[in-house]
């Protein structure tokens, strides 16, 4: 299994990003998807998750201005960020909890990591 981000980069503040995670490989089913964000010499922290049903859940500083969606036919989870600030700079890392069998439990996978750099 393996899930892959893409769409990071360098933003002015105030504008836009959307980063993007595919999930491929041998996937049963998955349950919740989401996105966090580790920011330099910062613990990871949640930015947002989405169950399969598409409740969405988000932490203080980005609700009202990030928005996460998911396409459970292709296996991708979305992140659209608006109104970004300089303290959205991070590492984005995109994670879902995959059921590779139908006996076996979810396990957690982590993408890559995306640089998002909001600076003028």
């Amino acid at each position: 299994v393996q899930l892959q981000a893409s769409g990071g980069g360098l933003v002015q503040p105030g504008g836009s990003l959307r980063l993007s995670c595919a999930a491929s490989g041998t996937i049963y089913s998955i349950n919740n998807m989401g996105w966090y964000r580790q920011a330099p010499g910062k613990q990871r922290e949640l930015v947002a998750t989405t169950t399969r049903e598409g409740t969405s859940t988000y932490s203080d500083p980005v609700k009202g201005r990030f928005t996460i969606s998911r396409d459970n036919v292709k296996k991708t989870v979305d992140l659209l960020m608006n109104s970004l600030k300089p303290e959205d700079t991070a590492v984005y890392y995109c994670n879902a909890d995959i059921r590779v069998r139908i006996s076996t439990p979810a396990n957690r996978h982590w993408g890559q990591g995306t640089l998002v750099t909001v600076s003028s």
